[in-house]
């Protein structure tokens, strides 16, 4: 699975349960559940004494370079509830420093060790890097298989037409889905899962249908392919997929302006998921930083627009450069005291269209536009450029903004151009952040 320094997301954690029953039992145990007790080890495991129905508590421990799971609750399921919100909490950061494990913990995971330590013939031997070699392709064959089946799965859609998918319901995706974690593949399962509720979505959904499943189409061929990839490139094919990273990424010193903040809730309320884009102010690299919260617990990160940090980032292997850590900081942050510059909506969607060539996969690009005007109609708004003829669609549905947002925009522009920040991408440009000429302050699009 990863070790500690490569934290898994929440939403990867609750791809790994076998079921919606367990997702959503392990999503209330991953919040203030009823833990007696949680810990976690040096070595790469976590472990938790959860209160159930009976006079003892259950004792948990996952083995995170696994991933393995060990409870001693009744349950069937693999891994069982109190596996994954104890995975959860180690998600969100909430075990705690690492420690020494209880006894019952501790030798669970030294027999894992010693057997896997153990050749054919049962003489003992140190784990190595052949072992971890060994390991890592066992898990490539698995993702392969799992990739194998679900083209054959796409096939049949196509096959069969999608006329027939309102009807046919959503358990079949589910039952795919659960494939995917089979075979290790989480970032496929969450893919998966995304398509099967299209259909339910309204007006227009067999194209969009259509459109997810050639994307998920040339994840699973860019996974079949991996090895003759360039490596950013298969960095982001395994990310997508749902392999952790592997090694560090570039880190970056700037002063780093925050352009938008903004959360998003699951459709089931498992998950609060926090976006915050950053642009350098040397460098002028965007910067997007994830934080996730499990049921009952906000995100625990936050920086209010328009602040400036001077700080370290670390870029992640993959996903077109975006994807950071905030690390160290090194100066309070302070107010920015300019209007970050804009560029036209050709401009904009040139800068998509690069980093398409990086991630297929990408649904969007940070952009700051300007000076921009934004334009109500019967279909629909648009943000057209101030001089020129070009402008770019806004998009109603999806992401954190609303109608309520747009008009918002309107009366800061009040019919003139302004400076807007957002997300380019192949639906439109969704804003999110807006600033009125000659004002530095930002204001944020609710």
């Amino acid at each position: 699975m990863t070790d500690q320094g490569d934290r898994w997301t929440a939403e990867q954690v609750l791809d790994l349960a076998p079921d919606d029953a367990s997702r959503k039992a392990g999503g209330r145990l991953g919040g203030a559940g009823p833990w007696l007790q949680i810990g976690s080890s040096a070595s790469g495991s976590v472990w938790g004494l959860c209160k159930g129905s009976g006079s003892k508590p259950y004792r948990t421990v996952v083995d995170l370079t696994g991933p393995a799971y060990k409870c001693s609750c009744p349950s069937r399921k693999f891994p069982c509830k109190h596996a994954l919100g104890l995975l959860l909490l180690w998600s969100a950061e909430g075990v705690g420093e690492p420690g020494e494990a209880p006894e019952w913990a501790a030798q669970w995971l030294a027999d894992r060790a010693a057997k896997a330590a153990r050749p054919p013939g049962g003489r003992t031997a140190p784990v190595d890097e052949e072992a971890a070699r060994k390991r890592a392709e066992r898990r490539a064959a698995r993702v392969g298989a799992g990739v194998t089946e679900l083209e054959q799965r796409l096939a049949d859609l196509l096959r069969g037409g999608l006329a027939g998918q309102e009807q046919a319901g959503y358990a079949g995706w589910e039952e795919t889905a659960a494939r995917m974690v089979d075979a290790q593949a989480p970032g496929l399962a969450g893919r998966v899962r995304e398509l099967g509720t299209i259909p339910s979505c309204g007006p227009g959904w067999p194209a969009r249908m259509l459109e997810e499943a050639a994307l998920l189409h040339l994840l699973d061929r860019a996974w079949l392919g991996v090895a003759g990839l360039p490596e950013e490139l298969a960095a982001t094919v395994r990310s997508r997929v749902g392999l952790p990273a592997s090694g560090e990424g570039e880190a970056v010193r700037d002063r780093w302006l925050v352009l938008a903040q903004y959360d998003t809730v699951s459709p089931d309320g498992r998950l609060t998921t926090r976006r915050i884009w950053l642009r350098g102010s040397a460098g002028g690299r965007p910067a997007l930083v994830l934080d996730f919260g499990p049921p009952g617990r906000p995100p625990g990160l936050a920086l209010p627009v328009g602040l400036v940090l001077e700080a370290e980032m670390r870029f992640r292997p993959g996903s077109a450069g975006l994807r950071a850590d905030l690390g160290e900081r090194f100066a309070a942050a302070v107010p920015c005291a300019e209007v970050p510059a804009g560029v036209s909506t050709g401009a904009a969607l040139e800068a998509y269209g690069a980093a398409l060539r990086e991630d297929p996969w990408l649904e969007s690009w940070p952009v700051v536009l300007g000076p921009v005007v934004p334009i109500p109609g019967e279909l629909g708004w648009q943000l057209a450029d101030a001089e020129g003829t070009s402008a770019l669609p806004v998009p109603l549905t999806g992401g954190a903004r609303s109608r309520g947002g747009l008009w918002q925009l309107a009366a800061l522009s009040g019919g003139g151009p302004v400076t807007v920040f957002g997300e380019c991408g192949h639906r439109g440009f969704t804003p999110l952040t807006a600033w009125q000429p000659g004002s530095t302050e930002p204001v944020a699009l609710s």
